[in-house]
């Protein structure tokens, strides 16, 4: 199992200098053992008010903020997978376990099993030990292997959870997409300095292949450095410290009227 995971863990090992002590994953992206852990498909309400007690926020404040930290972390293993190896890991929210008591970040995300979901035929995983089968299965081309990102991180796990958020919080839809955008656009570029031959292109293909390209912009600099800025706001500048993101598309200018 390990080595089926190794050109992602390397790559994060490079980009974070770890991949077993990341306070919002957990060690290996791979939870072990299961207690103490829940699973990402069921009740929304403690993670709601786990956000609540955190950012001492109003509830819709406090739900984006969790959001935001929630999908970051969901994006990693994602957007490392794609790029150090072209793989989809198992991140639909039946695949995913959370947990709330961890004392570095408001929330840690940890996969059930390390096989990914979906893989290409050039992939050794295709032929490997772990044949084709309900664990792993083999996608004829990258525009197919897009469409499994899209299916397990959009439309298995954050459509659904944002809906379940959105039923107990008034929060917009539009900037709860708009932070999973720019996670994953943040994800993908530590990826890609990460990665050997990596490319900035690759923001916009996962971005592009979620539909989530008009949440962001992003550009990258002659050595390949990319900088994000989002078009929605994650609602920190309301807290009652006000903080701006680096990303931030509310400026210091407009802060100051406000």
């Amino acid at each position: 199992m390990e080595d089926d995971a190794a050109p992602v863990l390397a790559a994060i090992r490079g980009a974070f200098g770890t991949s077993t002590r990341l306070p919002g994953l957990a060690s290996d992206l791979v939870v072990a053992d299961p207690a103490g852990w829940t699973a990402a498909d069921g009740d929304v309400e403690p993670l709601l008010a786990a956000a609540r007690r955190h950012w001492h926020a109003q509830p819709h404040v406090a739900a984006a903020l969790m959001w935001k930290a929630y999908s970051y972390w969901l994006a990693v293993p994602v957007a490392f997978s794609w790029v150090a190896a072209r793989r989809v890991p198992r991140v639909a929210a039946s695949d995913v376990l959370i947990r709330l008591d961890a004392q570095q970040a408001p929330i840690r995300l940890g996969l059930r099993t390390a096989v990914p979901a979906a893989v290409l035929a050039s992939d050794p995983l295709a032929s490997g030990p772990l044949v084709p089968g309900p664990a792993v299965s083999v996608v004829a081309d990258e525009a197919a292997l897009l469409e499994e990102v899209r299916r397990v991180l959009l439309d298995e796990h954050a459509e659904p959870l944002i809906e379940a958020v959105q039923r107990v919080v008034r929060v917009g839809r539009r900037p709860l997409l708009g932070s999973l955008a720019s996670n994953l656009a943040h994800a993908t570029r530590h990826a890609v300095r990460a990665v050997p031959g990596a490319s900035a292109r690759e923001v916009g293909t996962l971005l592009d292949g979620l539909g989530l390209d008009s949440l962001v912009e992003w550009t990258a600099d002659p050595a390949g450095l990319v900088t994000v800025r989002r078009r929605t706001c994650c609602l920190a500048f309301t807290l009652p410290q006000p903080r701006l993101c680096t990303d931030c598309c509310f400026s210091p200018e407009k802060m100051a009227r406000a």
